[in-house]
């Protein structure tokens, strides 16, 4: 046994090549997992507290709602809900986008054939707007306009994820002039070689959905956009907009289950578990500013 394997037999640590000693991907992920519990055992600390000092001064401590919030929706219930549905969410495709906090977000209701570029040119051709990335500049941008009751036609969306990453396109239509309410969707490219249960190899999929106003979400308390319901008519919409550059659809009947359920923010959705299958590939497509270069 060499030097290398019997440091990995005592303890999972290796040898630089300079000599210095490195952590494990054990000792890594130990130590990753104590930062967690520590911040969530201080946050709740913070919060107990707080609480108690509110209970102590007969409610007249007013400023102390906002630090209690801010723990609770920032930092208590998202590590709450990470541990949770590391256990009980499955961690393969189930047709359902997820939060960053793991929990089952909207669902995937679109599948495109084609490359990124081609879908751009065609929703752009189509009229909707590419969204902008999410920074702090923007975040506070988008803040700002709903509050003011402001134009941002390309305010940004918040992250969903599916194969493990966020999206990778989004596009919407502002209503009213206001960034509060808007259709949008969300496009993630499938891994390669990937396939749709059933066995269709598709390019990417998509989630559409309308935001209907600004709230708080229902598992987390964060602020957040509240969408509408029906989620096929916003599922629809987007096809419509694509079918309109040209591009012909095959719908999967059937291709999930129809259900009643929530999203990660607790809003109530639905569905008839139809998939429509976009080819945005046949016939030359417009240039349009800001498309994804073409790849293929």
């Amino acid at each position: 046994m060499d030097a290398r394997s019997r440091d990995r037999a005592r303890g999972g640590r290796t040898a630089s090549p300079g000599g210095l000693r490195r952590p494990g991907a054990t000792t890594v992920l130990w130590l990753h997992r104590t930062g967690h519990l520590l911040t969530s055992v201080l946050a709740g600390w913070g919060v107990y507290h707080l609480v108690l000092e509110e209970v102590d001064d007969d409610g007249r401590l007013a400023w102390a709602f906002l630090p209690i919030w801010v723990l609770c929706a920032y930092v208590l219930l998202p590590r709450l809900n990470r541990v949770l549905t590391g256990i009980y969410v499955p961690g393969y495709f189930i047709g359902r986008a997820r939060t960053a906090d793991g929990l089952l977000g909207d669902p995937i209701n679109v599948a495109v054939i084609g490359t990124p570029a081609r879908l751009s040119a065609a929703m752009l051709g189509a009229g909707w707007t590419a969204a902008d990335p999410l920074t702090v500049a923007t975040g506070w941008r988008i803040v700002r306009a709903s509050l003011l009751r402001r134009s941002y036609p390309a305010a940004p969306v918040s992250p969903l994820f599916a194969f493990g990453r966020k999206q990778s396109l989004a596009f919407e239509r502002e209503v009213a002039g206001s960034p509060a309410r808007r259709h949008h969707v969300r496009f993630w490219t499938c891994p390669p070689e990937w396939r749709l249960p059933g066995g269709v190899v598709v390019d990417l999929v998509g989630a559409a959905s309308y935001d209907r106003r600004v709230g708080l979400s229902l598992f987390t308390l964060q602020v957040t956009h509240k969408i509408a319901e029906n989620t096929d008519g916003e599922r629809d919409l987007v096809v419509s907009a694509l079918r309109s550059q040209g591009a012909p659809v095959e719908v999967l009947r059937h291709f999930s289950t129809g259900y009643h359920a929530r999203n990660g923010g607790g809003d109530a959705i639905e569905t008839d578990g139809d998939l429509p299958v976009v080819d945005v590939r046949p016939g030359p497509l417009p240039e349009h500013p800001g498309s994804v270069p073409d790849g293929r």
